[in-house]
């Protein structure tokens, strides 16, 4: 894969691992349902009508290799939308380019448990859908288990579990994830009691931020502030705010000033 690199203010060389230019993105949802049958069949004959959702406006960003990013913005700001076309999971209109070098993983405390399964078998499913093996699954399956302190309850369905063991599994799952970039979707909030906060603080720093790079979008600002060097502020789908993360979270407090 060809390397891909910035200089900064510096004068220092980096290498690019995230690099977007000019992403627009625009959805087309129809504008009105039908009432009835006959609505429905005229529809059919005049043509359907669509309306333009401008999700996002020419964004562009790098993001060099080990640097930890944030991304803060209101409920529908873009936030998502801009997540899943760094993981091209969506395209962006076109004109837009993303690269990207490394393995991308994205990490949500509210994804990807099913509460019908047991800690065993999602261990083996989450474990499998962040790339793992089955072989490399079955040798950290006892770490994951004494981490998250459900060794008793490793055979006992999810939907059992209370909101904080579910999360003490999910975020010990993920601790194991193999990436060189990793996107975070809300991933902190209040895992487990005080104790597993303070280890799995130590473990989120050893095993995902070393090394790594690093994106951040969260409604917290005090882990926007505590992690990134850099951040943005979204609004509308426009960059409203990009720098250094304490002038953007600034910004950002201010912004629900000026609205009340």
């Amino acid at each position: 894969m060809e390397e891909h690199k910035v200089i900064d203010i510096n004068h220092t060389i980096k290498q690019i691992a995230v690099q977007l230019n000019s992403i627009n993105k625009t959805f087309k949802i129809k504008e009105n349902r039908p009432n009835s049958i006959r609505e429905m069949v005229w529809g059919l004959f005049s043509g359907k009508k669509f309306k333009n959702i401008k999700a996002l406006h020419d964004i562009n960003l790098t993001i060099t290799k080990g640097e930890t990013f944030g991304i803060v913005g209101r409920n529908g700001s873009g936030k998502s939308t801009l997540l899943n076309i760094i993981m091209e999971s969506i395209k962006p209109d076109k004109g837009g380019s993303v690269i990207t070098d490394g393995k991308l993983i994205r990490l949500a405390l509210g994804m990807g448990v099913d509460a019908n399964l047991t800690a065993r078998d999602n261990i083996y499913v989450n474990g499998s859908v962040l790339g793992l093996t089955f072989k490399k699954i079955g040798m950290i399956f006892s770490d994951i288990l004494i981490f998250a302190g459900l060794e008793e309850f490793v055979d006992t369905p999810v939907k059992f579990y209370s909101k904080g063991m579910k999360q003490r599994l999910l975020f010990s799952i993920a601790m194991h994830a193999e990436a060189d970039i990793f996107l975070l979707d809300e991933f902190f909030g209040g895992t487990g009691d005080q104790d597993f906060k303070v280890k799995s603080d130590i473990a989120f720093k050893e095993k995902i931020l070393e090394g790594k790079t690093i994106i951040i979008v969260s409604h917290n600002l005090n882990i926007i502030t505590r992690y990134c060097s850099k951040a943005i502020m979204l609004d509308k789908g426009k960059v409203e705010a990009f720098g250094d993360t304490s002038s953007v979270v600034k910004t950002y407090q201010n912004s629900f000033k000026k609205n009340r």
